[in-house]
């Protein structure tokens, strides 16, 4: 009987390690809720993986989750931490006290990715020495309870089956309980967006000076399985190493413009939204796009020309990157040619016609046509500085990034969605975007046919990605169908594959159907 009394000895032991660290981590959120967002144990390792993490796995992440990518990581992680805290609670049964000093261990792990946030202050140790202490105490106490494989049988029939005790399954279900608790209310604290949310709610956006054009019934296919042209809120893509999104009001934002300017300034909501205001539709596209990816939307922007600040800041001779900051501590480098060149580069406060949504960067985040949002698109953009290439180096930059990053010329095919369609007329159609130059044509071609040009709608501008279609002769069996896209310029798209790293994808989107 002892070898199964060991063995339950032993599950309880890791059941011990994870409700310990789960109580710990539950504290540690609560902790936080207190303290600030970003000094919860949990997402302060959360978002030093992010910010650790090799350019091939972020991709990898991005490739395969898309913009699920950071549920994937909440429960990798998640998986992990169960696996490491079973381990501690067996290995404090066996060996005490090594499985407190690795449960220690992993909370000094967290004060040190808490310390290490951008904003971080001395406080944001509290929670993860919270949690630490709460998780070593519970797995002590735990663990404690279930005695050693030597231990007499004192409590009965079911300890001497199984070495665990009715008083170890009554503490162990109450620590359980107390976890769910904390964690729920300390997690709904973080999450609190009550207050970002009726902040937006108050907001009325002003009246454009310069309003966009509207978008003529020419420039939208308007067919099944086609791309709109314009792409709703809610659908917007979104890629961005916010793991929380900054709780950020219109009373206390700012943009600070400093570095090699001849006024150092400050600009508040009151005053931004004094300014004149230009309305433009800008298709934004993320770096990581692959050939044929959804990264890629198009929408109406309301803001202030990015220049107009600049200008009243006054940009001294040699500054040729602007570096701006989120809110969370991520850091873009813009060339400030792009801003200054006459192109719609916006500060925005607005986005298909409603204040910025939370997750899109409210209360402001930046637009510019033509480059990648990595080294363009900051959200709660908080932080303006004029520096050099040669002198400093953003997030993505400084992991192996191009440093300029505009977008290259790309096409793709939306419809048919059906990879199984039927012999006769099929209209193939997509999108295409050469941005700030602008679309000139699309070919199709089938089966390494010849190319064929397809039917372009109409264009809006240069800044927005334009559709097309073309009418297939669908016979019977497998076919491969390819679009190519070319720009104003009459440069032809790439044709030969590369991934995005370190500066956009090239290739051609394919797409096999099997016509009956």
């Amino acid at each position: 009987m002892s070898g199964v009394r060991a063995r339950g000895q032993l599950v309880g032991a890791a059941l011990a390690g994870v409700l310990a660290v789960g109580v710990g981590l539950a504290v540690g959120e609560l902790a936080a809720a207190f303290v600030d967002p970003a000094a919860s144990p949990f997402f302060a390792v959360a978002a030093g993986v992010v910010d650790h993490a090799p350019t091939f796995g972020r991709e990898f992440a991005i490739g395969t989750f898309g913009t699920a990518d950071k549920a994937a990581l909440y429960v990798g992680m998640a998986v992990l931490i169960t696996f490491i805290a079973a381990g501690c609670g067996m290995v404090e049964q066996r060996r005490p006290p090594i499985g407190s000093v690795i449960v220690g261990a992993f909370g000094l792990l967290g004060m040190v990715a808490a310390l290490g946030r951008a904003e971080a202050r001395w406080t944001f140790a509290v929670p993860s020495v919270l949690a630490a202490a709460v998780a070593i105490l519970t797995v002590r106490v735990l663990v404690g309870m279930l005695g050693s494989a030597d231990t007499p049988d004192d409590d009965g029939e079911q300890t001497a089956r199984t070495g665990i005790d009715r008083r170890f399954l009554l503490t162990a279900g109450g620590i359980a309980a107390l976890a769910v608790v904390v964690g729920t209310v300390g997690r709904r604290m973080l999450a609190d967006t009550a207050r970002t949310v009726a902040d937006r709610t108050k907001v009325v956006l002003p009246t454009p000076r310069a309003p966009a054009p509207p978008v003529p019934p020419a420039a939208d296919l308007d067919l099944p399985g086609a791309t709109p042209f314009v792409t709703p809120n809610a659908d917007f893509y979104r890629i961005d190493t916010a793991l929380q999104v900054p709780n950020l009001t219109t009373d206390g934002w700012s943009l600070r413009i400093h570095g090699r300017v001849d006024n150092e300034t400050r600009i508040g909501w009151d005053d931004l939204i004094a300014m004149p205001m230009t309305e433009r539709l800008v298709t934004l596209t993320c770096v990581s796009n692959e050939v044929g990816g959804d990264l890629i939307d198009n929408a109406r922007w309301l803001g202030v020309p990015m220049k107009a600040l600049l200008d009243r800041a006054g940009v001294q001779p040699g500054a040729d990157m602007l570096l701006s900051t989120s809110a969370d501590g991520w850091t873009c480098g813009t060339p400030v040619s792009a801003v200054t060149d006459g192109r719609d580069a916006l500060l925005v406060v607005g986005m298909n016609g409603e204040p910025l949504p939370v997750e899109h960067g409210y209360p402001v985040r930046q637009v510019v046509p033509g480059l990648y949002g990595y080294v363009s698109a900051t959200k709660w953009v908080t932080d303006w500085e004029l520096t050099s290439f040669a002198d400093a180096k953003a997030y993505w930059t400084t992991r192996g990034w191009s440093a300029l990053g505009p977008i290259k010329l790309s096409s793709r095919i939306d419809r048919p969605t059906d990879s199984r369609i039927e012999a006769g007329e099929v209209i193939v159609a997509g999108t295409a975007w050469a941005q700030h130059t602008g679309i000139a044509a699309v070919d199709v071609r089938v089966d390494d046919g010849p190319w064929q040009r397809a039917d372009l709608a109409a264009e809006y501008s240069v800044d927005t990605w334009r559709q097309w279609r073309f009418a297939w002769d669908a016979t019977p069996g497998e076919h491969r169908v390819e679009c190519r896209a070319v720009d104003k310029d009459g440069r032809q798209q790439v044709e030969s594959y590369a991934s995005p790293i370190p500066d956009g994808a090239t290739g051609l989107d394919a797409r096999t159907f099997s016509v009956s």
